[in-house]
């Protein structure tokens, strides 16, 4: 049995079975189950409550090209300078594995896929295979990049300062192309406010933040007319065409340069002309997120544009006001643990673990997720007869596609505090949304249901706040004592409860078994 998933890559959409815009009395509880937290309550940012957001139209016939004088910015002063890691100052080696990309390869060792190419004389990236002897040169960075704070890291994920943000209200408040929008999504018709709000929901990245971009990256908020249809995140990519494409990609590369920034992983930017920027050490991660995206796309003169104040930022500002109004800092407190939580199996059974530390919802959102395969003839994909169980209380928001939201601040809202995604639920014997569970409850069947799967598992990964929790950082997982850390590579980790340690393994051993 080999066991992977990717959740959120090539995927079907996970459609909205819970609108976290009702309110909070109107979710179905089982009886006997705790109270819903009144929404009053909740730690929710005065930012959120204020008028509504005026139009295009209202705020003038020109829209500006900076900032008014009498409108000061004023962003936060640059942070204290962190210790970033050292680039490589000499070439190395590397020799192709297999699932190795020149893309995942240059994005490792910092330089451009160009300048890989170039190295190896590689004309054709479909050449490469496993075992290959790579050169890899050293970069050569010039000067760093800037400190200026685009946005806080609040305003990159969809956490309580999205909660009140009506969406759909917005987008039709614009009279753009976005709003007469409509795309064939795996067989479903979706609306432009659709895609926006389940790309913003399933990545958890702020849904001001992708409409601030797509403004002004093609205009598709206010313009009728944008001039550009096809790739409107700016990506003139087959792959990506249309914006269901276009936003599930901009909201992985948003999130990847959010948690690269947050695990301390990454010292330098390549952009899309191969320059090498140094990153500046005084940024903060959500600044971080829009310096990656754009190094994705823009030479060098480009992205300072781009990451500047009459770049992203003034298209930002038009429409909502100074990011930094909205900033909740930290989102994720120092005094903040883990609850207790189980294994996501039965008591009395063993399962596999097979997925160390790897994507939440794709491969950008931290190493949020964690992998364990029931015992069984599973490879070929059909449902577990054992259950999934609940790794603590919760209220069940939304399951469908394969997806379901467990809510440990039992508050009726994905955006605020705890929260458990499971992957690959069979549909058959899912637990219903709006139900509350015991920890140890079942919720439904294993399966490769949603998202790329190649075997029967369970896929689990944890929020805080809209953040992704990394398992591999530092507030691990911590499953019925077993604690788990990273190995270095995704899907690559460990399970360690005192004496113990488990590695995983894409397969179904007598060394990979937990017992619970």
């Amino acid at each position: 049995m080999s066991v992977s998933c990717t959740p959120g890559v090539n995927q079907s959409v996970v459609y909205p079975t819970y609108d976290p815009f009702l309110p909070v009395d109107q979710v179905t509880l089982v009886a006997g189950s705790p109270p819903v937290a009144e929404l009053t309550n909740s730690p929710l940012p005065s930012p959120a409550l204020r008028e509504p957001t005026p139009t295009r139209a209202q705020l003038s016939v020109e829209i500006p090209t900076q900032i008014p004088a009498d409108q000061p910015l004023n962003t936060p002063t640059p942070d204290a300078a962190r210790a970033l890691p050292t680039p490589r100052q000499e070439a190395d080696q590397y020799m192709v594995q297999d699932g190795d990309s020149l893309g995942f390869i240059a994005e490792r060792y910092g330089i451009s896929i160009k300048t890989l190419m170039e190295a190896n004389n590689i004309t054709d990236a479909d050449l490469l295979y496993s075992g290959m002897l790579l050169n890899v040169p050293a970069p050569n960075p010039g000067d760093a990049g800037p400190s200026f704070k685009v946005i806080p890291d609040s305003e990159l994920v969809y956490g309580p300062a999205g909660v009140f943000f009506e969406i759909r209200s917005f987008i039709d408040s614009q009279n753009g192309y976005l709003e007469m929008y409509e795309q064939d999504v795996n067989g479903f018709v979706l609306s432009g406010y659709e895609i926006v709000w389940i790309v913003a929901r399933n990545y958890s990245v702020n849904p001001r933040l992708l409409l601030a971009l797509l403004e002004y990256q093609s205009g598709w908020v206010t313009n009728s007319n944008p001039f550009n249809t096809s790739y409107p995140m700016g990506l003139a990519d087959e792959d990506h065409y249309g914006l269901y494409r276009q936003l599930t990609w901009a909201a992985d590369t948003l999130n990847q340069g959010y948690y690269l920034w947050k695990a301390n992983a990454i010292s330098t930017w390549v952009m899309n002309d191969g320059t090498v920027v140094p990153v500046d050490p005084t940024i903060n991660a959500g600044t971080a997120a829009v310096q990656y995206f754009f190094s994705k796309l823009d030479d060098r003169s480009t992205w300072e544009t781009d990451v500047s104040g009459t770049g992203l930022l003034l298209s930002y500002y038009v429409f909502f006001g100074n990011p930094f109004d909205y900033a909740i800092e930290p989102l994720v407190s120092p005094s903040v643990v883990q609850p207790t939580m189980n294994l996501p199996f039965s008591e009395g059974e063993t399962w596999y673990y097979t997925g160390g530390p790897h994507g939440g919802w794709d491969s950008g959102s931290a190493w949020a997720a964690l992998d364990f395969a029931p015992p069984g003839e599973n490879g070929s994909c059909l449902a577990s007869t054992l259950w999934v169980t609940a790794l603590a209380d919760g209220l069940v928001l939304r399951a469908s596609n394969g997806a379901l939201i467990l809510d440990l601040d039992n508050d009726g809202y994905e955006q605020t505090g705890w929260v458990i995604l499971y992957m690959h639920v069979a549909e058959e014997g899912r637990i219903e949304p709006g139900e509350y569970l015991f920890a140890g409850e079942r919720i439904g069947h294993p399966s490769c249901e949603g998202g790329v799967s190649n075997a029967t598992h369970i896929h689990i990964a944890r929020k805080y706040n809209g953040e992704w929790i990394a398992a591999d950082g530092q507030m691990p997982f911590i499953l019925d004592g077993w604690v788990s850390s990273g190995g270095g590579r995704e899907y690559d980790g460990y399970l360690t409860r005192g004496t113990l340690t488990i590695e995983a393994l894409d397969s179904a051993s007598e060394l990979n078994q937990v017992y619970r």
